[in-house]
């Protein structure tokens, strides 16, 4: 059993990334070197604050500018745009005049609809008059929306000058990285700087971090004060507040605007841009609320009662559970903690005056809450995974300082910061010995030293053994000597250990019986007669107990971290989570269906705990997909009877005993048992237990002890024989019998009346109606007799049917038809 780290996409934008740390690397290299890191580039894309970069986009001189001839609306007009001759252009703008100058997109250049469809200049007649180019509105250059008439430009500037030098238009590249969820740290332009410099540096090249001052933070004012109270501090070990007065909400400057748009955020205002900005910046989170919607001017910290109303901004009233931890004011909810805001406290046009909040939340309480809401927000994917706890203080200062430099205002109260209980920083011991061994290569030990001060671990003493470290608590991933050791190797670089010359081998002793051997010799046999094999989650919902009075709630095994209520409990069966897999394909129109399942079942017995494995099979709809030569059939108990003989008999198990099935799950049901051991379990389920999972067609299932299959299996030996050399020879009997007797019956009592030359019994056909008495049927049986030694003659056939058929008179009162 393994377990897969689902990577998580995060933007990293390479302009923003060398705000923190000045590398003139290109992408290319840089990318190969994250990946080394462990920050895997999954891409790169090109980002233009104007898309197409306006390439092919010239300032031009209008020199000439007529009234078409064949159109009213229409100028034809010469522009200059500094070639050797001025270009024809016909254009449809009211206010074209000459001696303006204008933007002029050439021949060839690309330009983008609003939808960001391209379309491309080309040469061509306008109502009879040629057009060389095209003189541009603002929102056919991307450059805005106005479309009222052409893009007038100033007066001074020069003909021929490139529209993307006079705009400015930025360039940037955006790492795609696939970011495993343990690493918390890089989940932020900072973080990645943080470990690009480490690498840098392994690589010889001397480079600096650069850490944003904050130096000129200061309280202006203190009149707003809003009080904080945090009483769950379980929940919010950490808890920062400020409040910014007299302040101007509007659009955000182009570069913080170009800064969120290249990793694919819409800007929205100054002081929310801000607060997404510090949150990409530094990862630390943040939320401004508006003063003047804190009733009481108090910020209290806690958990609200159960089924308590609140409407986050998406505008959806969800109820909260008692557990959600929820920033109040004197009255009234503001905001889920950690994972979003309310739609009445949100920063707005209007908002004058903010309370800004940075904090540490609890990862499990937030990951639980926005597990319960089904919200995932930028927010909540940091606070559950834990983001730096040292950090809080810094980045409210950061942000606030931001959104003075953006929206004017004045820090307006003292900074206030509730830390309790202060998260410590964890202190692990480095044995050189066993990193040299893990690694699988010597590697100095000033180079071990170089790169743990570069990843900010903090060396605490040296001796010849080892080394005593302190990691930040920001690396919540690093807390044991694997760990640390896992650090060292990653900057250090794989590629860098050297394969050995010599490999070393063990030969392993295995067994043909082991259980993924076996496993995958069944696996084949089912895919070769047409089942899918499907994997269902091991966590399910208690609820199932209530379709089955074979599963007991108190031999549930709880999850202490449940995800959601559906899925807070290990199953006892594969049945219910098979009828899942059945319920959504068959709502998806594919009804005929065979599916197989190796799994686990998990139960608590009071002083211990036990988990079984299993194969379950389930069958519905037809048996063959519907074709034009061959008619429908359904299948029916009797088919998948069919496959678990053929499974049995691939297993070497040929001999068992049928028993009825006093599972409240089928309807008709039998067991399998080898002596006193149970095989397998199958038949029809109950249309009750169908019926809860909307599933109409009748449904047959399986359940295989695949503990006892495997121990079976193993006591089995093949032997080998040869080809038969004699003939077979065979006879038919069709006998009335009793409808209670079973072909199983007829077998039994077969086999025990000839062992030697009686080799197969065969039932082909069944008859049941009218010219048969009461409480009858007709069985048609075939025998098939060999010896292995030599030819057999009737004489010898007929001694044995002889007796056949007065053992049958005897014990099943069968009569010859």
């Amino acid at each position: 059993m393994f377990a897969v780290l689902k990577l998580v996409n995060m933007k990293i934008s390479y302009n923003w990334l060398k705000q923190f740390i000045q590398t003139d690397w290109d992408t290319d290299a840089t990318s190969e070197l994250l990946t080394d890191l462990g920050l895997e580039v999954e891409g790169v894309a090109n980002y233009q604050s104007v898309k197409g970069g306006l390439e092919g986009v010239v300032v031009g001189e209008v020199l000439t500018c007529e009234q078409h001839s064949n159109a009213d609306k229409l100028k034809v007009t010469t522009v200059n745009i500094g070639t050797d001759e001025p270009l024809q252009i016909v254009c449809g703008a009211p206010n074209v005049a000459v001696g303006q100058k204008v933007p002029v997109a050439t021949i060839g250049t690309t330009l983008y609809t609003e939808e960001g469809e391209a379309w491309t200049i080309k040469n061509g007649k306008i109502r009879g008059e040629e057009s060389h180019g095209m003189i541009c509105a603002e929102d056919e250059l991307g450059l805005g929306k106005s479309h009222d008439g052409i893009m007038v430009l100033a007066e001074d500037v020069k003909v021929g000058t490139k529209c993307a030098d006079l705009f400015k238009i930025e360039n940037d590249q955006v790492f795609e990285i696939g970011l495993t969820p343990n690493r918390a740290d890089a989940m932020s332009h900072f973080g990645t700087a943080r470990d690009l410099k480490a690498g840098l540096l392994a690589k010889g090249v001397n480079i600096e971090l650069i850490t944003p001052s904050v130096s000129a933070y200061q309280v202006d004012s203190r009149t707003l004060k809003i009080d904080v109270d945090v009483l769950d501090k379980e929940k919010a070990p950490r808890y920062c507040g400020v409040t910014i007065s007299n302040l101007k909400v509007s659009d955000s400057p182009e570069w913080l605007q170009n800064r969120l748009k290249a990793i694919g955020l819409a800007p929205i205002n100054n002081v929310v841009d801000a607060t997404n900005y510090v949150l990409h910046d530094l990862g630390q989170p943040l939320h401004a609320f508006d003063a003047s919607k804190i009733t009481g001017q108090k910020i209290e910290v806690k958990t609200l009662a159960q089924g308590t109303k609140f409407t986050t901004l998406d505008g959806v009233e969800r109820e909260l559970d008692q557990e959600d931890l929820m920033i109040c004011d004197a009255e009234k909810p503001l905001c889920i903690a950690g994972v979003f805001g309310g739609l009445n406290s949100g920063v707005t046009a209007e908002t004058t005056s903010i309370f800004l909040e940075s904090a540490y939340f609890n990862p499990v309480s937030v990951r639980k809450t926005a597990k319960r809401h089904a919200l995932n927000t930028d927010a909540s994917f940091r606070f559950e995974r834990g983001i730096d706890p040292n950090i809080t203080e810094y980045a409210l200062k950061r942000a606030a300082l931001l959104i003075k430099e953006l929206a004017g205002g004045e820090i307006s109260s003292e900074l206030t910061d509730i830390y309790t209980n202060k998260i410590e920083d964890f202190q692990v011991r480095l044995s050189f010995e066993n990193t040299n061994k893990l690694i699988g290569q010597e590697i100095p030990r000033e180079t071990i030293k170089s790169i743990l001060t570069s990843l900010e671990i903090k060396i605490n003493n040296v001796t010849e053994t080892g080394l005593g470290l302190t990691i930040p608590a920001y690396r919540n991933d690093v807390t044991r000597e694997a760990d640390v050791i896992e650090e060292i190797l990653r900057v250090y670089g794989y590629n860098n250990i050297e394969t050995t010359s010599k490999l070393n081998a063990s030969i392993a002793n295995s067994s043909r019986f082991d259980d993924h051997k076996i496993q995958n010799i069944i696996g084949n046999h089912l895919a070769g007669i047409g089942f899918y094999e499907m994997m269902a989650n091991s966590l399910t919902t208690p609820n199932y107990i209530s379709l089955s009075k074979l599963l007991k709630e108190e031999h549930n095994i709880t999850m202490l971290n449940p995800l959601s209520n559906d899925l807070s409990v290990l199953r006892q069966s594969l049945l219910f989570s098979g009828l899942e897999a059945v319920r959504h394909n068959s709502n998806r129109k594919n009804s005929d269906l065979k599916f197989f399942e190796f799994g686990k079942t998990y139960h608590n017995f009071g002083d211990k705990r036990e988990e079984f494995k299993h194969l379950s099979l389930l069958i519905t709809g037809n048996k063959t997909v519907e074709n034009w030569n061959s008619p429908k059939s359904e299948t029916d108990f009797f088919y998948i009877k069919g496959v678990i003989s053929l499974i049995l008999e691939r297993l070497g198990i040929n001999r068992y005993n049928a028993k009825p099935v006093t599972q409240d799950i089928f309807t008709d049901g039998q067991a399998y048992y080898l002596g006193k051991t149970e095989i397998v379990q199958f038949g029809a389920v109950k249309k009750q237990i169908l019926k809860h999972f909307d599933i109409s067609k009748p449904l047959y299932y399986a359940d295989f002890n695949w503990d006892n299959i495997l121990e079976i299996a193993k006591r089995n030996k093949i032997k080998f024989t040869d080809i038969p050399k004699y003939p077979e020879s065979r006879r038919d009997f069709a006998l009335l019998l009793d409808e209670a007797v079973s072909f199983e019956d007829i077998y039994t009592i077969a086999k025990q009346t000839e062992k030697q030359l009686l080799k197969d019994v065969n039932l082909f056909d069944v008859y049941e109606g009218k010219n048969l008495p009461d409480g009858k049927k007709s069985y048609a049986v075939s025998f098939t007799f060999r010896d292995e030694h030599k030819t057999l003659t009737d004489k010898q056939v007929d001694k044995v049917m002889s007796k056949l058929q007065d053992n049958f008179t005897t014990k099943l009162k069968a009569e010859l038809r």
